[in-house]
């Protein structure tokens, strides 16, 4: 009787298993898999308890997200599978040894951040490797595709960069060129395919270097009269990324050698991967036949962030830290850092070091503190235009609706929000702020200021609220 009590407990553990691996899969179908990867990957099962399913995760900010954003369609797929589930518990614990093998049932790609220590490892198959340590700069272990977080700005560069990396050198994505501006995500992308080609198939020749590189070893090479060695060297790797191409403008010399190299590898079916600051076509000072060589490939550009990009970027980041940050912090960095992502990935590290040095929680008060200077950089002049077109954006209404006649309260409230704003933070007079809020007349202006006072003293949500729009307006 204990053997078959024994059997049935084991095919029940099993039968588990399978509906977590389905319930897994059918998260990834419905939210996709960057932000599965980002927010879901980690759970792990730790079993049912009556008409309750309790799942793990290691930290207690992607704890409190997925409580949040997924906690009940987490609970509606248990049902699914086991109808007597109720509730489902996501609490902080420890990672089992299961799940690893979790991932895999659920269909999952291997996870690549540990890619790197993994592929160091590896004894050398062929000659490949020795090419690849002479020519190809370190890669950074921290860029592979489960770190790139996808947006609108950036979604046909990456799937492109998948496709190359999935199938190299294929028809219309060779060579496949990326451009846009600093810190935009082409050198993480350029990273990612290197990673992805090389954990696929080890023994392919994978090399990554900066065009100033190029260039150096090129030099080099002239000076000691091993120009051969140099061409028959680079021409056999199979996979050549060239970063910031447009450091060869003006290089006469080093272009020509490009140029043959170029040509010799997409001859002998060889994929290569190029970035740079502007597309091909604005490359003023390359030769036109290399500027028309690099066209005949696949051209994916990179645009500037959009804020719901570095939202989820600043959530990524900080998940992977396991620090908790207020969500007002991230909305606060997100809206005043938009130059680029390494600044705003810097200014998040900031302030996780300056909360682990001091063992001080992140609040906006210390992110204003920590980052002043860098805030300062981004100081300007606040105006009523500017006030009303934040004010639109964080309430998501119009910002015709500022200056129409609509009483309605979700459009009323925030226009007494900006007119406020704008008599705290512009030397306007009300009549004025009035005109530039649909002429409407200075009393009106006085009751808005009035009536969001009293809000705000009464409310504390609605305090903070405002109090976070006028920081990210006057800072």
């Amino acid at each position: 009787m204990e053997k078959q009590a024994g059997s049935d407990s084991a095919r029940s553990a099993a039968s588990l298993q399978e509906s977590w691996a389905r319930i897994r899969g059918r998260l990834r179908d419905e939210v996709g898999e960057v932000e599965y990867r980002t927010w879901l990957r980690q759970m792990t099962l730790v079993g049912i308890d009556g008409d309750e399913v309790v799942v793990n995760l290691p930290t207690r900010f992607l704890r409190d997200w997925v409580r949040s954003h997924y906690g009940d369609r987490l609970r509606a797929l248990w049902q699914q599978e086991v109808p007597a589930v109720r509730r489902a518990d996501v609490r902080v614990g420890p990672q089992p040894r299961g799940a690893a093998s979790e991932e895999d049932a659920a269909g999952a790609a291997p996870v690549q951040p540990g890619l790197a220590e993994s592929l160091t490892a590896r004894p050398a198959r062929n000659a490949a490797p020795d090419a690849r340590n002479e020519w190809s700069a370190p890669l950074d272990p921290r860029f592979t595709f489960d770190t790139f977080v996808v947006g609108k700005p950036n979604e046909f560069a990456h799937a492109c960069a998948r496709r190359v990396a999935e199938k190299p050198a294929s028809p219309g994505f060779n060579p496949l060129f990326l451009y846009g501006g600093v810190g935009l995500g082409k050198t993480h992308l350029m990273h990612a395919v290197a990673w992805a080609i090389r954990g696929g198939e080890p023994v392919r020749n994978v090399a990554y270097m900066s065009a100033e590189k190029f260039m150096y070893r090129f030099i080099s090479a002239l000076r000691s009269q091993s120009t051969m060695e140099f061409k028959e060297s680079l021409r056999s790797v199979d996979v050549l990324m060239v970063d910031d191409l447009q450091f060869l403008i003006g290089k006469d010399n080093t272009q020509e050698e490009f140029f043959h190299t170029f040509n010799a590898l997409i001859d002998a079916g060889k994929q290569i991967i190029i970035s740079a600051d502007k597309s091909p076509s604005d490359l003023n000072g390359l030769e036109d036949r290399l500027r028309t060589r690099l066209g005949c490939g696949m051209v994916a550009d990179i645009h500037a962030t959009t804020y719901e990009l570095r939202l989820s970027i600043l959530h990524a980041k900080a998940a992977a830290a396991g620090v908790p940050v207020p969500k007002n912090v991230l909305e606060f960095l997100a809206h005043k850092i938009t130059s680029n992502v390494r600044e705003l990935e810097g200014a998040l590290n900031r302030l996780i070091a300056h909360a682990n040095l001091f063992g001080r929680a992140v609040t906006l008060e210390s992110a204003q503190d920590v980052l002043h200077d860098l805030l300062r950089a981004h100081d300007r002049r606040v105006t009523i235009e500017e006030i009303q077109r934040k004010v639109a954006e964080h309430y998501n209404i119009r910002l015709t609706d500022m200056s129409s006649a609509r009483r309605a309260r979700n459009v009323a409230r925030p226009r007494q929000v900006a007119m406020y704003l704008a008599k705290q933070l512009t030397s306007r007079s009300l009549p004025e702020i009035g005109r530039r809020f649909g002429n409407r007349d200075h009393t009106t202006v006085m009751h808005a200021v009035s009536r969001i006072s009293e809000l705000m003293q009464a409310d504390s949500a609605f305090a903070e609220d405002v109090e976070l729009l006028r920081r990210m307006l006057e800072t």
